[in-house]
């Protein structure tokens, strides 16, 4: 299908594909692995046809179809869902009732509601947005299917859903994602970047992790072998230089080394890197007590109801779609958000909480090091350059100041220095959306070994899979306790899905004289529908003035800061904190009532 022959590449004169070459045949479902910058997102933007190479070829077939999925995306704006994927489609009025049946499911699948396919995409946030493109492109039946990090905005179900589609789908696929449980039932095959070569394996992800461990080890006592034997070359050289009768064993061993070809380990070991939690101070024995908690935002019921107890050291999972609830539970536990109903913080509770804004609270002035060097106490400060590596901070980038960081490398950030804080309540929201592979690993082994009470929001399977040992499910305005482990909850789900459908049909059929005729009731639904939409179209336009004045006045607060007699003005700075943290508050509604 496609044959890559001596391809190199190089931005700014700094090589990141160096002479490599591979197959793709028709049906391979290949895994595409590497360190963030290696060159996996560059590496599929040249099998789509978007730039050339600096040298090296890519043949491909004249009438090859290839669907590619970016992590990033520019979408118009003026489409209906329905509209914008017909839109992709020239369709004879045969075809179309057939292609109808199959856009319904693929966005069902990928977590639409039907009530969603008449709104416009603009009243979608981005996560949702990628969804649409993602839709199209499946519909679209390519022969080649190029992903990058399709799970990014994904729930758990969506998750599964895609899973299935892709294991069964004829179409050859290049993955890059970091969900190891995903790439795993999805690919049988691995191809590696590192240091501008590929390694390419016939295995899944998780046989290709072992193959690599005894590859490393290999290169480590090839690399040390030849590092021996350069110091004895040189060792030799050295002595002897200015001796007559060496002369020619001289320049023969100086001609040796100008021709070696030096080798390098391709790869930091984190392996052995076991980053452990300071000790946990004691809390009580119940950190959370939720008792009848209930959050609306306006007339949009979030959920109701809720009730549960965390016990101290109990490691716990809150999952379920996107916007039903999760993140604002968590602000409810964190007391950024009001509430109805009672939720009890234990005896001598230390949170620690993780979410995307984290972030933006790091001091844009200190280094990467300062940073961690900030917060590391005892022992552990020896080994902050080991830390800062693990979580791809090695090097050079240790060294950079924290306001030239990408927002994805803040968060990492953010992450690390929040491990190494003494607290006994951690609350992480989707801590791992910005995390390669080892970095992952080295942070649910962390976790594993924290000897204090966890709460993570997170969709990845993987990461959850042996770490929590209760789940949390969202969904319906409800918050429904698993016990068990993720897995254990899955299967739960899938169970129990089909019972309640094999008892509803009975019912179904027995009531059905007693129901109103679907076309009524549709009209009716229709209608309500309608005026729902409306009143969520004039409570977000609602909100997006309110954030506008909120923006104009952080602008005149910051203009006002600037000037050296406000330099130590602390109410202005107050003032200041607030609306920001106004604005916050507001974009997370105009959020949730864009995705109602």
């Amino acid at each position: 299908m496609i044959s890559v022959e001596h391809l190199s590449v190089e931005f700014s004169a700094r090589p990141i594909l160096n002479d490599i070459s591979f197959l793709v045949g028709d049906h391979d479902k290949l895994a595409l692995v590497g360190k963030n910058g290696a060159g996996k997102t560059t590496l599929l933007r040249l099998l789509a046809g978007e730039f050339m190479p600096t040298s090296g070829n890519i043949s491909r077939p004249q009438d090859l179809t290839i669907g590619y999925l970016p992590q990033q995306m520019l979408l118009t704006d003026g489409n209906t869902l329905r509209e914008e994927v017909m839109k992709s489609f020239s369709l004879e009025q045969e075809d179309e009732a057939r292609f109808v049946a199959e856009m319904d499911r693929t966005l069902i699948g990928l977590g639409f509601l039907r009530t969603d396919f008449d709104r416009q995409c603009s009243e979608f946030s981005g996560g949702w947005r990628m969804r649409v493109e993602l839709a199209k492109i499946l519909l679209r039946r390519p022969q080649l299917l190029l992903l990058d990090e399709p799970t990014n905005h994904l729930d758990i179900e969506s998750i599964q859903w895609l899973e299935a589609f892709l294991k069964n789908s004829s179409a050859a696929l290049i993955l890059v994602s970091h969900d190891k449980a995903f790439i795993d039932n999805v690919t049988s095959r691995t191809i590696e970047i590192t240091l501008g070569r590929i390694y390419d394996y016939n295995v899944n992800y998780s046989h290709f992790v072992e193959l690599r461990r005894e590859r490393h080890e290999q290169q480590v006592r090839a690399y040390e072998n030849q590092q021996k034997m350069i110091r004895e070359t040189e060792d030799f050289i050295e002595r002897f230089r200015y001796k007559a009768t060496k002369a020619v064993q001289v320049q023969s061993r100086i001609k040796q080394l100008a021709k070696l070809e030096r080798l390098e380990v391709d790869t930091e070991d984190t392996s052995r890197l076991h980053l452990r939690f300071p000790p946990a101070p004691r809390s009580g024995d119940f950190p959370v007590i939720a008792d009848g908690v209930s959050k609306s935002f306006g007339e949009h019921l979030v959920f109701e109801d809720v009730s549960f107890t965390i016990r101290r050291g109990e490691k716990v999972a809150f999952v379920g779609k996107n916007g039903e609830g999760k993140t604002t539970l968590v602000r409810c536990i964190m007391q950024q958000l009001d509430y109805e109903g009672t939720l009890k913080i234990g005896h001598n509770v230390k949170i620690g909480y993780f979410a995307q804004n984290q972030a933006s609270l790091l001091d844009g002035e200190l280094t990467v090091f300062q940073t961690i060097d900030y917060v590391a106490k005892g022992d552990i400060r020896t080994r902050i350059r080991d830390i800062l590596g693990a979580f791809m901070f090695g090097g050079e980038a240790s060294d950079k100041k924290v306001k030239v960081l990408s927002g994805g490398e803040r968060s990492r950030l953010a992450m690390i220095r929040l491990l190494l804080e003494e607290v006994n309540l951690l609350i992480l929201d989707e801590p791992t959306n910005h995390l390669d592979m080892q970095s992952k690993d080295v942070l649910k082994e962390a976790l594993r070994d924290f000897d204090g009470t966890l709460i993570c929001v997170s969709h990845d399977r993987d990461f959850l899979d042996g770490l929590v040992s209760k789940v949390y499910e969202f969904g319906g305005g409800r918050v429904v306790e698993h016990l068990g482990g993720i897995y254990d909850f899955l299967r739960h789900k899938n169970i129990s899905n089909l019972q309640e459908l094999e008892k509803k049909t009975p019912a179904e059929d027995t009531n059905r004289d007693k129901q109103p005729s679907s076309s009524k009731l549709d009209f009716e639904q229709q209608k309500q529908q309608q005026r729902e939409r409306r009143k969520r179209e004039r409570q977000i336009a609602q909100t997006e003035t309110e954030i506008q004045q909120l923006e104009d006045e952080q602008r005149q607060i910051e203009q006002q800061l600037s000037l050296p007699e406000n330099q130590t003005n602390t109410a202005l700075f107050d003032r200041y904190e607030h609306v920001k943290h106004a604005i916050e508050q507001k974009m997370y509604e105009w959020e949730l009532l864009s995705e109602e």
